[in-house]
């Protein structure tokens, strides 16, 4: 990681870093912030003649090197004060909660322009929609590119920013051509690398896109899942969310194995906000409000549920686990209450608490 003197590198200087890594089998990949940038090298970095003569050009301050297997997503990267915002709210200043339904029924656009306006009612900072959905069976609801429209018209009537799912380029591409602010990657796709790439390359010159990154459904090393979302940082916009959502195999009773619990294990890793989906880790409504909190207790930095109007009347998975406007607004109540809560105890923690934030 090279943290240049001047806040930002001159094309000529860029050139020059470029040409010294060449020789070293590596590449330079800029990260770009709103007051300075830094400048990542994609490759084995502990080379000493290479980083002596990086150290040596008068217009570098230092060069970091990391040993470790996401050198842009771990805690000890130049990126650890990245401030990554959603809408209004700037992720560490207040609980993050996305709500919204599982799936958009563009036959019944109403139910989601209602749902939008009770979760932001209830306090959500942001409107999940689904409008592609993966689905097991070949003969199941696909979801439909009409309800892409339909999410785009609930952002404006209420103002909110929308988390919409991707599951290929062609789906990405039109996600970001409409506009929507945070592209999620579920669980089937969390290891599809080629699709991380593409995500990455597609938002790079668009930092106030935000990825939302979820576990993959089997359980996996933890450094798998921080090493995926490298491969979306790595082009250059680190604006991404760790999404643990259950995996497999299931406990009985419970739709996945809940897996909010690693989250202080995520932040002893890495920077990355981590927001816990409690919906599809326990898969019915009357567990959820539970999961959220504990998933609070542990430190999460944002929430992501499922909520409809009429859950009855919803498709997808919204009649099994999707909450009502009313007990969502409940849930997100106590969970800022006890997000609140824990940093205040944290504050003041005795010396041997882990130090993740």
């Amino acid at each position: 990681m090279i943290i240049p003197k001047p806040a930002r590198l001159s094309p000529e200087q860029l050139a020059e870093i470029s040409a010294i890594v060449e020789p070293f089998g590596c590449r330079i990949q800029p990260i770009i912030g709103a007051v300075r940038n830094i400048y990542a090298i994609v490759g084995d970095e502990r080379d000493e003649l290479m980083t002596n003569r990086l150290e040596g050009l008068p217009y570098i301050e230092r060069v970091d090197k990391m040993q470790s297997p996401y050198k842009l997503m771990d805690r000890r990267s130049s990126l650890s004060g990245n401030k990554i915002k959603v809408g209004n709210l700037t992720i560490g200043e207040d609980l993050l909660v996305i709500a919204g339904q599982c799936t958009i029924d563009p036959k019944n656009p109403n139910y989601f322009y209602e749902t939008a306006h009770a979760v932001k009612e209830a306090g959500a900072n942001s409107i999940r929609g689904g409008v592609w959905k993966p689905r097991t069976n070949p003969y199941s609801f696909q979801g439909d590119n009409k309800s892409l429209d339909i999410l785009m018209e609930a952002h404006r009537r209420t103002g909110l920013p929308v988390d919409a799912e991707v599951m290929d380029e062609h789906q990405l591409h039109l996600a970001i051509e409409a506009g929507v602010h945070m592209l999620q990657v579920g669980a089937r796709n969390a290891l599809n690398y080629s699709l991380l790439r593409a995500i990455g390359g597609a938002v790079a010159s668009r930092p106030s896109t935000v990825v939302l990154l979820k576990r993959s459904i089997h359980m996996g090393p933890l450094n798998e899942f921080i090493s995926a979302a490298e491969y979306i940082a790595a082009f250059g916009n680190p604006n991404i969310l760790l999404c643990p959502r259950g995996t497999s195999p299931a406990i009985d009773g419970y739709r996945n194995h809940p897996d909010e619990s690693i989250t202080p294990l995520l932040k002893e890793k890495t920077w990355a906000p981590v927001v816990v989906d409690p919906s599809h880790s326990v898969g019915k409504a009357a567990y959820v409000p539970a999961c959220a909190l504990a998933a609070v207790a542990y430190g999460a930095d944002g929430l992501c549920i499922e909520s409809h109007v009429s859950p009855s009347k919803g498709i997808g998975d919204d009649p099994k686990q999707a909450l009502t406007p009313e007990v969502l607004a409940y849930t997100i109540r106590e969970a800022r209450q006890l997000w609140a809560a824990r940093r205040e105890a944290r504050a003041h923690a005795p010396e041997g608490i882990s130090s993740a934030k």
